[in-house]
């Protein structure tokens, strides 16, 4: 499964130059709304010292990491739900991904404009957050009175469940309360997954600070920022949209040394997918061997014969068992052949729960 992310936020905010920086893309960033009209989209990379370790070890023909896709759309400003600015285009096309990147404007500079013309990033959340409620309540009031008439008719309990739910997301909305702030049971998750409501992600909040700011550990817009969102379940990623920009251009070895240079222990690219996994619970296991290494991304909690259907449909419908050996093992003891003799290879079966570093071979019949 590969990561997906949606960047948003008012324009001029430092969206698309953070894009550019992050996923190496050249596209426009300029000093005016809607200088991004169609979306871009960019895949980067996930970094995994593990994967340089096992390619050391196993000298295979391919080795493929996993990756996380970037969607930087246009702009959004007051009224976007209503057709202001791009409007629903806009909000379309952030439906599909897996949690939302606010970038979120955190610095002062006269030269560049601000769409409100000031600074004060509480403010710019919050007109964000209702473009998107606005537009989640739309999908729920066009459900409602496709169903709701009819499930009372028919006394339809499956029908009843989905409209008891449906009105108490609507009530919620109107009090301008996101969905991903409601406690659903996991009947009520299951019933409103496929709509894919935007307030219903995930959301991290990209804080651009200037680079005086980020070497000093933040500013107090910042710290306002945090305090807002530890409300809910969301993350704070400090980041200097101009370091990440002078990042993108050198290699990997430049790299480290300017950010020991700077004595900053990671990019922000780096500080973006580790909050991500934290924040959608994700881990990594490996497929090994002389033709291919590979990682592959999965949610915590998922049993073997789950993550076995990420390769394959095939492997999950007819999965027999997994041989499983840790990432640690294999390092520790230096060969596949020495992990066996020291008996730390299993082999486990359907109810076995993967973990982190797990490398596995999924048996399967069908």
């Amino acid at each position: 499964m590969s990561l997906t992310a949606g960047i948003v936020g008012l324009p001029n905010v430092g969206k698309s130059t953070l894009f550019n920086a992050i996923t190496k893309k050249n596209i426009l960033a300029a000093n005016y709304p809607f200088a991004t009209i169609d979306p871009n989209v960019g895949i980067v990379v996930v970094p995994d010292k593990r994967l340089e370790f096992l390619e050391n070890l196993y000298i295979p023909e391919n080795t493929i990491p996993t990756t996380y896709e970037f969607t930087d759309i246009a702009g959004l400003v007051k009224g976007a739900s209503l057709g202001e600015g791009l409007g629903n285009k806009f909000l379309s096309q952030i439906r599909e991904v897996d949690a939302i990147v606010e970038v979120v404007r955190c610095f002062e500079d006269d030269n560049i404009i601000h769409v409100e013309n000031s600074v004060d990033p509480i403010r710019d959340i919050e007109i964000i957050d209702i473009e998107l409620i606005l537009s989640d309540l739309e999908i729920i009031e066009n459900r409602l009175n496709k169903i709701s008439k009819k499930a009372m008719m028919a006394k339809d309990k499956e029908g009843l469940k989905e409209v008891e739910t449906l009105e108490l997301i609507k009530d919620n909305l109107l009090q301008n309360i996101p969905v991903r702030k409601i406690d659903f049971n996991s009947e009520q998750y299951k019933m409103i997954k496929h709509f894919n409501l935007l307030t219903a992600k995930p959301i991290i909040y990209m804080a651009n600070i200037s680079e005086d700011d980020l070497l000093s550990g933040g500013n107090k817009y910042v710290e306002t920022l945090r305090e807002y969102v530890s409300k809910e379940k969301a993350l704070v990623v400090p980041v200097c949209a101009k370091i990440e920009s002078e990042l993108s251009e050198l290699n990997e070895a430049d790299t480290k040394l300017f950010l020991e240079e700077l004595g900053i222990r990671e990019s922000g690219l780096d500080s973006l997918i580790k909050a991500t996994y934290s924040l959608l619970g994700l881990a990594t296991y490996f497929t090994v061997g002389s033709d291919e290494v590979k990682a592959w991304t999965f949610i915590k909690g998922m049993k073997a014969p789950e993550c076995a259907g990420i390769i394959h449909s095939d492997f999950e419908r007819g999965f027999i068992r997994a041989e499983v050996m840790s990432y640690e093992d294999l390092e520790k003891y230096g060969s596949e052949k020495a992990v066996k003799e020291a008996g730390r290879v299993r082999l486990e079966g359907k109810e076995y729960v993967m973990q982190d570093g797990d490398i596995c071979h999924f048996r399967f019949n069908v």
